[in-house]
């Protein structure tokens, strides 16, 4: 049973992985014709539209109602800010850097798990911290530059949205550890997405661009609705309930690879040996800060 148990959090890991790395490639191509309000909008939306009925076919609805401030809350800091921001920064920079820089998500997990929950790190937990953020410096000193392009856009904004998004993802984990245990991912699932719909859907009518986006644009928000949202935030939600909130974000360690794949096969992108030592730096300092590589000798009891 325990071997059971291990095999399916991996599977709802590695599938999870796969999917929000494939998530940068769409969010691309819907926000170059739909923008980044408009886009993450539609998004939580139709994950939204996927989601409730599944509630109400599994009779969830009562619980749903019974935590819908939490997980309506849970949303805008876990779907609507953090959607919003990629979008924005994949207008000006790769779905490889963008997903790279998603990996500094745990990071940003542990630091505030320490300043909120008090979960006090060890030595190898704080120059984890260290070592992942110098990781973050060395990559945004590479690439961000606030210099704007022609579309007046520049890749140095693009980074701090992401780096934004990540804090906003690393605060929604210790919220739903403290406020959301026990719940149905299910219900987590569909309450988050309702609640980041409410907070983006006003923006996205105001905010809706001025010439119809083509069907590509269309099947590209379609597939981040329900595949890269609805199925896979009900995957993240079991991942914490199954592994806890230190594996489950740990998700982002595997995500860039996924990303990079996707991005270089299907959309000609390129990364280069910088980011590559970028990224394991950022990762050394995450394995650590979430203690899940720790230095030093375990003394036994």
């Amino acid at each position: 049973m325990t071997q059971t148990k291990s095999q399916a959090w991996l599977i709802d890991f590695v599938l999870l992985a796969a999917i929000w790395g494939a998530s940068f490639m769409f969010m691309r191509t819907a926000s170059h014709e739909m923008g980044p309000l408009a886009s993450a909008g539609l998004r939580v939306a139709i994950a939204a539209l996927f989601l409730l009925p599944l509630v109400w076919f599994k009779g969830l609805g009562g619980a749903l109602r019974k935590h819908w401030k939490i997980t309506f809350s849970v949303g805008v800091l876990n779907s609507a800010i953090p959607f919003v921001c990629f979008t924005y920064a994949l207008l000006s920079i790769t779905t490889g850097l963008s997903a790279i820089l998603n990996a500094t998500v745990p990071l940003f997990g542990a630091l505030i798990a320490w300043l909120w929950l008090k979960d006090r790190p060890n030595g190898s937990r704080i120059l984890g911290l260290a070592v992942g953020f110098i990781g973050v410096t060395m990559l945004a000193w590479d690439k961000a530059s606030f210099q704007p392009d022609a579309n007046g856009l520049s890749t140095g904004w693009a980074v701090l949205a992401c780096l934004l998004a990540c804090f906003c993802y690393g605060t929604a984990a210790s919220v739903a550890k403290r406020y959301m245990g026990g719940l149905p991912s299910l219900v987590s699932a569909t309450g988050s997405q309702i609640g980041a719909s409410i907070a983006l859907i006003p923006l996205t009518v105001l905010y809706w661009p001025a010439q119809a986006p083509s069907l590509q644009a269309w099947g590209a928000v379609l597939v981040l609705g329900v595949v890269c949202t609805g199925l896979a935030y009900i995957l993240y939600f079991r991942l914490i309930a199954r592994a806890g909130p230190a594996r489950a974000l740990a998700v982002t360690f595997a995500i860039p690879a996924f990303a990079v794949f996707y991005g270089v096969l299907l959309l000609g992108e390129s990364i280069n040996a910088w980011m590559v030592v970028c990224a394991l730096v950022i990762i050394a300092g995450t394995t650590l800060s979430t203690g899940l590589l720790k230095l030093g000798r375990s003394r036994s009891n």
